[in-house]
């Protein structure tokens, strides 16, 4: 094994580690999720090894990687989130395995992948914008009314809900709302004015 490959190996093993470790078990507290990441990456990395080493295409390989994030993906329910964390793991086993004569465009790459990542989840990126699954004790035909409603209960400003069941028997609406958070400091005020009244 050559010194490039030794290094790719360490990149990839402290890369993960960051990754699942250090942002995401700190951020979410799923530790199924840590071991999975783990292992997807490093069996990501010793694939793609193997692989860049034998007579195989280069299709075959990423064809493969396909298989196992799809077979991956549908056996538990994960959110968006936890997607984008999964595929950063295939990518950076992808790139660190690969054979390379010079490691440190791929550990340019690696640290891109972490940083991005680390920047979109951090808690305040987008910190006000909010998403919830609500069932209302009524049923609600009028958009208008509806929007009324949300934003009352939700203490928020709706931007979008998608009604996903209107029963009209047992007087209910499921609803799935995007809402924004007013800042801090508004709310206060609102309190405040609504308190003097």
């Amino acid at each position: 094994m050559t010194t490039s490959a030794l290094i790719l190996i360490g990149i990839d093993l402290a890369a993960a580690l960051v990754l699942s470790l250090g942002l995401y078990y700190r951020r979410h507290h799923r530790r199924d999720l840590v071991v999975a990441f783990l292992g997807v990456n490093v069996g990501v990395m010793a694939v793609a090894a193997v692989l860049g080493t034998a007579e195989v295409a280069m299709g075959l390989g990423l064809g493969l990687f396909g298989v196992l994030s799809i077979i991956r993906l549908r056996s538990s329910e994960i959110t968006q989130r936890e997607v984008a964390y999964y595929f950063a793991a295939l990518a950076i086993g992808l790139v660190t395995g690969l054979p390379q004569a010079d490691p440190w465009p791929v550990a340019a790459l690696v640290a891109l992948i972490l940083v991005v990542l680390w920047a979109a989840d951090h808690p305040a990126f987008l910190a006000r914008a909010r998403h919830q699954v609500v069932r209302l004790d009524r049923a609600v035909t009028d958009d208008d009314e509806l929007r009324s409603e949300l934003e009352a209960r939700l203490g928020g400003v709706v931007s979008s809900t998608t009604v996903h069941e209107l029963d009209l028997v047992n007087d209910t609406t499921l609803v799935d709302v995007r809402y924004r958070m007013p800042r801090p400091g508004a709310r206060a005020v609102t309190a405040v004015a609504g308190a003097g009244r």
